[in-house]
């Protein structure tokens, strides 16, 4: 299975129960957590130490870019936790009453990347660079569905090159499949976190980091038709506390 298809059949099986009108026979204990690609790995992580100390607890993830995760909870699929890359989404969430007053919260901040392959011999330091003819494609999240994609649109624009540079964009339906775009060579450059880049540190080489953006902080919530609040609540606070921003800080995470 390619990372494309990955990422639709995790992105889009909850909302497919949703349509289909037969909801997954989830536990009680079962607890649904809705999160941005970029989160993936670190809560992988949190996953056994959060259930560890909540026994009987089962951790269900779903990731994928922030926008078609917003259209799930939106459509009624049973998510207890929204972590969203960026402000607008939860924004917009909030505005369609789908997540518990008084539970939103920041709790990491990330850095926008531009990434070329680790093998290329293009000489890229700057986003002027990719103006170059050589470079063909570039990779970059949907804006009108990945958080990425925007601040990588807003990155752009500031530097007066996302019009011009348009024809050479190939976008991305998450932040991991820009950076699996990037890993395999598929692309001259993209746009990623630097918590991405990190991960794939062998196959990927920031360039530079990017600028003219709104600020890169993730806001957790958890969802107003959540069947299981109180144990949300508990992993909203783990996610917050000492121990879960251990594991954040580790996979390149910072204070929001």
């Amino acid at each position: 299975m390619n990372l494309r298809m990955g990422k639709l059949t995790a992105g889009f099986i909850l909302l497919a129960f949703v349509f289909l009108g037969a909801a997954p026979q989830l536990k009680a204990a079962d607890l649904t957590v809705s999160a941005a690609a970029s989160l993936t790995n670190a809560f992988q992580e949190i996953k056994p130490l959060f259930e560890k100390a909540n026994p009987g607890v089962n951790v269900l993830y779903n990731f994928a870019a922030s926008g078609p995760l917003l259209k799930q909870i939106e459509a009624g699929a049973p998510v207890d936790v929204f972590a969203s890359a960026d402000q607008e989404t939860v924004d917009q969430a909030v505005s369609k009453k789908l997540i518990l007053d008084g539970t939103r919260k920041d709790f990491v901040s990330n850095t926008l990347v531009m990434i070329v392959p680790a093998d290329s011999k293009l000489g890229i330091k700057t986003a002027k660079d990719l103006s170059g003819a050589k470079v063909e494609r570039i990779a970059i999240g949907n804006p009108d569905s990945v958080p990425v994609g925007r601040y990588t649109r807003d990155s752009l624009t500031k530097e007066g090159l996302y019009e011009s540079l348009k024809p050479k964009f190939v976008q991305g339906e998450s932040v991991r499949q820009v950076l699996d775009y990037v890993s395999r060579g598929e692309v001259q450059a993209g746009f990623v976190y630097m918590t991405d880049a990190m991960i794939a540190k062998d196959k990927v080489l920031v360039a530079a980091e990017m600028g003219g953006h709104a600020p890169i902080t993730y806001p957790i919530a958890v969802v107003a038709a959540s069947a299981n609040k109180d144990t949300a609540g508990k992993f909203l606070a783990f996610v917050l506390s000492p121990e879960g921003q251990a594991v954040l800080a580790k996979y390149g995470f910072k204070k929001p």
